[in-house]
């Protein structure tokens, strides 16, 4: 084997090296079935290919030539039924689309079939007819090659938006895997840009379809923690909402009654929270309200509710005791907080400022003669007062919190 083909298909091991190094260190962090696939579709798919190559015999002349002829017959269609299936399942298998579903796993069944055929045959075949056996194989190989391609390709017009790229990906695969038989059958005419070409297709197929599986996996893991998220807490800045967060209050209220203390709360109303929606686009307010949260949470600490009464308000509810700074400082540092500017990024990671426009209202309340619904109420509707009539400043954050009837 000529030194320049040596070094070409070395670099391309080494590609492949490093991607299953990534591979597996995506398991040791992601510790999901997800990465474990990832990292046996990069092992094993990759395998036939190093194969083809003849660098196995050229490093270990020792190696039985048998092995070596059931490894280059059997490994291929092998690899491509398993990378059948794992298409199927990276598509969503039975869930997104029975149809796809039934295409890759029979498919990938009924090519194990043929490959363990084609092994069987190639431990028994005559040296002199092991190329019309690597033909065979080679046809076998395309099968799950063209049968993944179909499917991808109806998953794409079906609406699954990375489903194009992976398409594309197959596409490389069908082109690697016609070069690297037509390299292992020693035809004429294939060169040292051929053997480039190859080993660039090659690597570049295993780094896209790393790289969709990492996505893939990623969007399933968010999936997955959204779908753990207590009930009743938003998904964005994970507060409790709805009946959580009256639950949450009514316990402040109870705690508050308890130790004969009055109780305050607080709603912080965000009036432009949509403004940025046409010019960075949808999803802004996510990024917003994260940021908005952990402000809140930082400036009220961690002895009073915090929760999303809804996307635009706010509700803080704290005990008042001797133990706790004075409610209206509170107030005026959690406006202070909130309204600082911050910077939001686009679908471009561009920055873009944002400043929060934002109404306060504070209710002070006998918390065993009130519900948490009827102080919610009027403090929102204080926040909103602020916002509609714009108060001066001097007035904006301060609200007068001496406790009186819900009803004024």
């Amino acid at each position: 084997m000529p030194i320049t083909e040596i070094a070409v298909w070395s670099a391309m091991l080494g590609g492949l090296l490093t991607l299953s190094a990534l591979a597996l260190a995506d398991v040791i962090v992601g510790r999901n079935l997800g990465t474990v696939r990832n990292l046996l579709f990069v092992v094993i798919t990759g395998f036939p290919c190093v194969v083809m190559t003849g660098l196995p015999e050229y490093f270990f002349p020792d190696l039985p030539a048998r092995l070596i002829v059931v490894l280059k017959a059997g490994m291929g269609p092998l690899a491509g039924a398993m990378g059948l299936y794992f298409v199927g399942t990276w598509l969503g298998g039975v869930r997104e689309d029975n149809q796809i579903h039934r295409l890759t796993a029979f498919g990938s069944a009924v090519v194990v079939a043929v490959a363990v055929g084609l092994m069987a045959m190639a431990s028994q075949v005559n040296q002199a007819h092991f190329q019309s056996l690597l033909l065979v194989a080679m046809a076998a190989n395309m099968v799950p090659v063209l049968l993944a391609l179909g499917a991808t390709v109806r998953a794409a017009r079906l609406g699954d938006p990375l489903a194009r790229w992976m398409s594309l990906a197959i596409v490389c695969l069908a082109v690697l895997t016609v070069s690297h038989y037509l390299h292992g059958l020693s035809v004429l005419g294939l060169g040292l840009g051929t053997q480039v070409l190859t080993a660039a297709i090659t690597i570049l197929f295993f780094l896209m379809s790393s790289v969709l599986g990492l996505l893939r996996n990623r969007h399933l893991r968010e999936l997955a923690r959204l779908s753990r998220l207590e009930h009743g807490s938003d998904p964005a800045t994970g507060l409790p909402s709805g009946s959580v967060l009256l639950a949450d209050v009514e316990h402040t209220f109870w705690r508050a009654a308890r130790m004969h203390h009055e109780c305050s709360v607080v709603c912080l109303y965000i009036s432009n929270l949509y403004e940025l929606a046409e010019t960075v686009g949808p999803g802004v307010e996510h990024q917003i309200l994260v940021t908005m949260a952990a402000r809140i949470r930082r400036t009220a600490g961690f002895r009073c509710t915090v929760g999303l009464y809804h996307p635009r308000c706010f509700v803080v509810a704290m005990p008042l005791d001797a133990r706790v700074p004075p409610v209206k400082s509170t107030a005026a540092r959690l406006a202070l907080s909130v309204s600082h500017p911050m910077v939001v990024f686009d679908g471009q990671r561009e920055r873009k400022p944002f400043r929060p426009r934002l109404g306060l209202g504070m209710v002070t309340v006998d918390p065993s003669n009130t519900t948490p619904m009827d102080a919610i109420h009027e403090a929102e509707r204080r926040a909103l007062a602020t916002v509609m009539h714009d108060l001066p400043a001097r007035d904006e954050h301060i609200v007068e919190t001496a406790p009186a009837s819900l009803g004024d």
